[in-house]
């Protein structure tokens, strides 16, 4: 499995790891389809993998990964972003299609009165 983590993921992640839980922990992501992304993504500091999470060790921290997650994570990077109007991983996959969220068919915004 080939799977990239951006710097600003990386820090991210090692904060959440370092002030919910501490040495030894680790973040257990799992990822569903869905999403504007196609991915959407639920996460939990852990003091250990599930059952059936495999163990992915970066240089600062741990990933638990469901079988799921691994399959859908396969070939993505992951990135962090923190706008003004949201914050939160971002899954970048090559083999994704757009589904169209930022097409200029329709107005970017309606008035009503």
């Amino acid at each position: 499995m080939k799977l990239e983590i951006t710097p600003a993921a990386a820090k991210f992640i090692r904060r959440l790891v370092m002030f919910d839980g501490g040495p030894g922990y680790g973040l257990r992501l799992f990822v569903s389809p869905g999403g504007c992304s196609g991915m959407s993504a639920e996460f939990s500091v852990q003091p250990a993998p599930a059952e059936g999470d495999q163990v992915f060790a970066h240089e600062q921290f741990k990933l638990f990964l469901p079988a799921q997650s691994r399959l859908l994570l396969d070939g993505v990077t992951i990135d962090f972003k923190e706008t003004a109007t949201s914050t939160g991983f971002v899954f970048i996959d090559p083999k994704a299609k757009s589904c169209g969220c930022s097409t200029t068919e329709a107005p970017a915004f309606e008035e009503t009165v």
